[in-house]
């Protein structure tokens, strides 16, 4: 498989699969620093990224939202003082698609 964060998303409707227990386990040996909550019964893809002060964790936000919206793919974003929680999933399919899988790595990337 090519690294992930080399790919692109492909366009993802309602009805498309959700990954199978076997993928999401192959694709989160690729994320590792990558949780899988699950909220309102929806399985997502979760990081923390730490940062030394609101400046900094604003500027990542800011590079997270800058890559969604030229994958036109968007995460939840949550921006604290020192912290940046980014939340992946595919809103069509109320679930995880390899998109999201892609955009975490593309995520990491970015540091």
């Amino acid at each position: 498989m090519s690294e992930l964060s080399e790919m692109k998303c492909e366009a993802c409707q309602a009805g498309a699969p959700k990954v199978t227990e076997q993928e999401l386990a192959e694709l989160m040996g690729q994320i590792p620093d990558w949780a899988t909550p699950v909220h309102d019964g929806v399985m997502q893809l979760e990081r923390v990224y730490k940062f030394k002060n609101f400046k900094q964790a604003w500027a990542f936000s800011n590079k997270v939202a800058e890559l969604a919206e030229a994958e036109f793919h968007h995460p939840g974003i949550l921006l604290e003082w020192g912290k940046v929680t980014v939340t992946w999933w595919t809103h069509a399919i109320g679930g995880l698609h390899k998109n999201d899988f892609i955009m975490a790595a593309k995520t990491d990337a970015l540091l």
